[in-house]
């Protein structure tokens, strides 16, 4: 056998490598293009996936938006803060239309404790008596549900659950959120309502991290934490210092089965916020519009505090204050208003439906 020189067996092996291409995954190859186009095209201190897009269409959104809602069979009100004030936002907004032949998207409404055996016939009702519904199977409707609905083996209620956008308030720790369809609204802080100052210098922050507890989530955790004066934990009751206490911490902690109202008051004073969770989660609120992984940290609980520490020890001094400074920015938009003003959570909630608008049309069945 020949022997293959050096220079010819490395032409021969990237010969090889460039033969290979085509069948890299795809799902690769995306991933570094999206990464690749965001960074580019937000800037390092920009919280937004892609600002330029963002407000173009936000003002297409308020010029041409058209809402259609459906009569409800009986009046009712929504227990929940959040869910109640999009609501009443929304009955009171400027997109709403009473033809349904302009309209982009339909507001299917009802409450939320309606029975499974009642949804399925409110969708039935829609199916029958209306012409919408079935040209997408129910794509282009929405429906505001506080906990989200989970699965049902009747067809109506399947398709509402599989097709129409839900509405739902972060956290669904119950898991009936679908990714990339359905939406959450901010969780209502009513002290969030009212900052608007810049948050402090960092450089006068004293805990690395700082948790109001609800005083039996995560105990284990909790205790760990309690043993090292880096952080600061304070109950409920204890919370009468509560924006001091966040002033003066570097990270806000927040369990994700806990109380995560706090979560948006915590970002507009300069406190980058650390769900705390075990599992990847996908229903952050405004997950179309900001860079949620440039924002905050994800760290799992099942690390105990030692991990806890280290990772947030790891977050070099500048990426923190970029972080510090992107949280701050993007708190504006998941702000409550009594009256929605721009840009808001109210509008940036309506922002995802508008994006949600096209839909692809089924043939017309009988059914």
């Amino acid at each position: 056998m020949a022997t293959i020189t050096a220079p010819i067996f490395l032409l021969l092996h990237l010969l090889l490598l460039l033969s290979l291409r085509p069948f890299l995954p795809i799902a690769t190859a995306t991933a570094t293009t999206t990464t690749t186009t965001a960074t580019t095209s937000s800037g390092p201190q920009s919280p937004y996936l892609s600002p330029t897009t963002l407000f173009q269409n936000y003002q297409n959104m308020r010029t041409n938006f058209m809402i259609f809602i459906y009569n409800p069979s009986k009046s009712f009100t929504f227990q929940n803060p959040a869910a109640s004030l999009f609501y009443s936002s929304l009955l009171k907004s400027p997109f709403l239309t009473q033809d349904p032949n302009e309209a982009h998207l339909f507001f299917v409404r009802f409450s939320p404790d309606m029975s499974k055996r009642s949804l399925a016939r409110l969708v039935r009702d829609l199916r029958i008596n209306h012409p919408y519904w079935n040209r997408t199977l129910g794509a282009d409707h929405f429906f505001v549900s506080p906990a989200g609905i989970d699965y049902s083996s009747d067809r109506n209620v399947l398709e509402l659950k599989k097709n129409s956008v839900q509405i739902s308030v972060f956290p669904v720790t119950s898991g009936n959120f679908i990714p990339h369809k359905d939406i959450t609204l901010p969780p209502l802080n009513p002290s969030a309502l009212v900052i608007s100052a810049a948050p402090e210098n960092a450089s006068t922050t004293t805990f690395l991290g700082y948790l109001k507890w609800d005083g039996k989530t995560e105990l284990n955790l909790v205790e760990e934490l309690k043993k090292d004066g880096d952080f600061l934990i304070a109950t409920e009751r204890e919370s009468l210092y509560h924006v001091g206490n966040v002033k003066n911490s570097k990270f806000c902690l927040l369990f994700y089965s806990g109380d995560v109202a706090w979560m948006v008051e915590a970002m507009a004073l300069g406190c980058v916020p650390v769900v705390i969770v075990d599992r990847p989660i996908q229903d952050l609120p405004l997950m179309d519009v900001l860079r949620w992984s440039d924002l905050g940290l994800l760290v799992a609980a099942r690390g105990g505090a030692k991990r806890l520490k280290e990772v947030l020890n790891d977050v070099s001094e500048e990426k923190y204050s970029g972080m510090r400074g992107m949280a701050s920015a993007a708190s504006k938009h998941l702000v409550w208003n009594e009256e929605p003003q721009p840009l808001d959570a109210f509008h940036m909630v309506i922002y995802q439906l508008w994006l949600r608008r096209h839909t692809i049309r089924y043939a017309r069945r009988e059914y």
